[in-house]
């Protein structure tokens, strides 16, 4: 019995052991996927997310296809355009070690003007909080995972 918790316990190591370092190899080389599962407002209730919502990181582009909930100060111009749906391909990217052997990843799109900036902090289990400050809208953050870059 000891030697069947020893193994699983191994296995379980060297699984976690495996995720971090292919965490830390997408935060190094800025590819990766975060994949929204709740949501956060500033005002009002946290919502789990039942739809696929992400932020696609890569060197060429930042893609948000994530929902918006919370007061906007100015009403977009296309109505359909309510949440933070866009592609910055001019963006500044900082990544530095934060807690745990985790990281913090701050992403400031130059040519998306409702984002002033996107803070990632992502743990070494791939587990990470998206904070978003806008220009016309309240803060919203979201939590969820860091998953493998999609195949090109």
């Amino acid at each position: 019995m000891k030697s069947i918790v020893f193994l699983l316990s191994l296995g379980f190591t060297t699984f976690a052991h495996a995720q971090s370092k292919a965490v830390k190899d997408w935060v190094a080389a800025q590819d990766y996927v975060f994949k929204a599962q709740t949501a956060m407002p500033l005002s009002g209730r946290v919502r789990n997310l039942t739809s696929d919502y992400d932020l696609k990181v890569s060197q060429t582009a930042i893609v948000s296809y994530l929902p918006y909930y919370g007061q906007a100060y100015v009403a977009p111009m296309d109505p359909s355009k309510g949440g933070l749906d866009f592609t910055s391909k001019d963006f500044s990217y900082t990544s530095t070690p934060g807690k745990k052997q985790g990281w913090t990843v701050t992403i400031k799109p130059r040519d998306y003007k409702d984002v002033q900036s996107m803070t990632l902090s992502i743990s070494s289990d791939g587990y990470a909080t998206l904070q978003v400050i806008s220009t016309n809208r309240q803060s919203i953050s979201f939590n969820g995972v860091i998953a493998a870059p999609p195949k090109r």
